[in-house]
């Protein structure tokens, strides 16, 4: 059977333990051994990987941000890509990677994929900016906690007759 690590890497956004909880159920029912990778590559490389059974991922479904944590961390742009991350995957014995990212991340499996590695790339983003996607998890909630927030903002923007001004994540997307 397989050993799975599994990361999150980038910024934050709702779903990554949800995304998490769903890795480590499926493989395990599958007979698969799956590793947490602490703080994304940055994790990986320093060696901060534990092991995720179906109980250590119980009652994380609403808490908020991940439960792995994450860093901006990338092989690339700190080292030569697979081979930089070669001696660590193999001193845990991971064959396969799952990568829970937004544009960036997602562009770094990929690359990694190119080299050899198993990679499976998870979008999340609440930026709607990850090609092939419509929507990701991450940007519906971001979409519809903005819509609640600019909802109660005009009430008393009216009440007060006043204009307001809001400025929300997006980057180049809306």
């Amino acid at each position: 059977m397989a050993h799975i690590g599994v990361l999150t890497a980038g910024g934050d956004c709702p779903g990554l333990n949800a995304a998490i909880r769903g890795v480590v159920a499926r493989a395990t029912a599958d007979g698969h051994s799956v590793s947490g990778i602490e703080d994304g590559w940055q994790g990986l490389i320093a060696g901060r990987v534990r092991p995720l059974r179906r109980d250590d991922v119980r009652g994380i479904l609403t808490r908020g941000g991940t439960i792995l944590g994450t860093s901006r961390t990338d092989p690339y742009e700190h080292g030569d890509g697979l081979t930089f991350l070669m001696p660590a995957l193999e001193a845990k014995g991971m064959d396969s990677v799952v990568v829970i990212g937004g544009d960036g991340s997602l562009r770094t499996a990929a690359r990694l994929g190119e080299e050899g590695l198993a990679v499976v790339g998870v979008p999340k983003t609440i930026d709607n900016d990850i090609e092939g996607t419509d929507v990701s998890f991450g940007f519906d909630t971001a979409v519809h906690i903005v819509t609640d927030a600019i909802d109660r903002l005009t009430t008393t923007a009216e009440a007060h007759n006043r204009i307001m001004v809001v400025e929300v994540m997006g980057r180049q997307s809306g």
